[in-house]
């Protein structure tokens, strides 16, 4: 059976990830409080940033900005904003 987290994003009982996908600190804060189905939105958003951006994973900078953008979608409730993207109406 999974385990289960109150997921701060979702704010709702949910089920956590397997096993902690970043490291430190925030990494541990991740794996007690966010859901699969959180971190999955997050990692679409990553893609996205990413792209955009053209951001660098081995730049310090770059990884930083997207620590903090992580950060803010996952805990704070902050919607990742990418200058000109326009979803698409369904």
């Amino acid at each position: 059976m999974s385990r289960t987290v109150f997921c701060e994003y979702l704010k709702k009982e949910a089920p956590g990830l397997d096993f902690q996908l970043y490291p430190g600190d925030l990494g541990k804060k991740i794996f007690n409080s966010i859901s699969k189905e959180a971190f999955a939105l997050w990692q679409a958003k990553q893609i996205m940033l990413i792209n955009e951006k053209k951001l660098n994973m081995m730049n310090p900078e770059h990884r930083k900005l997207l620590e903090a953008q992580m950060e803010a979608f996952l805990f704070k409730g902050e919607d990742v904003e990418i200058e000109g993207y326009k979803p698409v109406d369904k």
